[in-house]
């Protein structure tokens, strides 16, 4: 896994960038305004995801090592505003406490065991830190009021995107290939495809030209 930050800083974004969901959807003019950059869905739709999502990730956090996930929670979801955004802030909660009842180390199901990010709910804290970025991007763009990804966040993002949704050991079944990810701020990413799967590898300064690169701030790589 790539440098990431300490775990009591991944908890405490995921309360900050809970905070700024929150005041996206409030901002909102309806909880059916649609959400552009998730076709089909709705504020209420998109708060709907993102608060389930917690609940259930709490609950897998909570349960330890598992040969898979517990089911669900198929409550009901208040539809009135400010329920639904008490319902949420309730769901951010659940998750916020198992992490920190559970520490960095507990290991827990995960969908993403065969790549580089770990079993454990530092792992899950880092992929709900991204979660919970991207959707209050989605929020705000419903909202008509797009702020700023925080830059160290989004770099965090581009990384842990490569780390847990690209790295695979299933073979790439075509020509092996490399990607060069460059944000301005600064920071590179390379990933290598082949008969191995698809990895993070290091970007050295005699690595051959990559098959394709991609430019841009972190916060547009992210959303990419």
């Amino acid at each position: 896994m790539t440098d990431s930050f300490e775990y009591a800083a991944l908890l405490q974004l995921i309360d900050e960038r809970s905070a700024a969901f929150r005041s996206a959807v409030a901002a909102g003019a309806s909880l059916d305004a649609p959400v552009p950059s998730c076709p089909g869905w709705t504020l209420f739709d998109l708060v709907r995801h993102l608060g389930t999502g917690q609940r259930w990730w709490a609950a897998i956090v909570a349960a330890g090592p598992a040969e898979a996930p517990p089911a669900k929670n198929a409550a009901e979801v208040p539809r009135e505003p400010e329920a639904l955004l008490a319902w949420y802030s309730e769901s951010n909660e659940l998750l916020l406490s198992a992490l920190r009842e559970a520490g960095p180390e507990r290991e827990c199901w995960t969908w993403w065991s065969a790549g580089l990010s770990p079993a454990n709910a530092r792992g899950v804290a880092r992929r709900r830190v991204h979660e919970v970025l991207v959707h209050t991007y989605d929020a705000q763009l419903a909202a008509g009021a797009v702020q700023p990804m925080p830059p160290d966040v989004a770099i965090d993002g581009v990384a842990e995107f490569l780390d847990t949704c690209n790295s695979t050991p299933a073979a790439w079944p075509h020509e092996a290939a490399t990607i060069h990810y460059h944000a301005t701020e600064g920071r590179s990413w390379l990933l290598e495809l082949d008969g191995t799967g698809a990895w993070p590898a290091p970007l050295t300064d005699d690595a051959a030209t990559p098959s394709a690169a991609a430019t841009g701030t972190a916060e547009q790589l992210l959303l990419f």
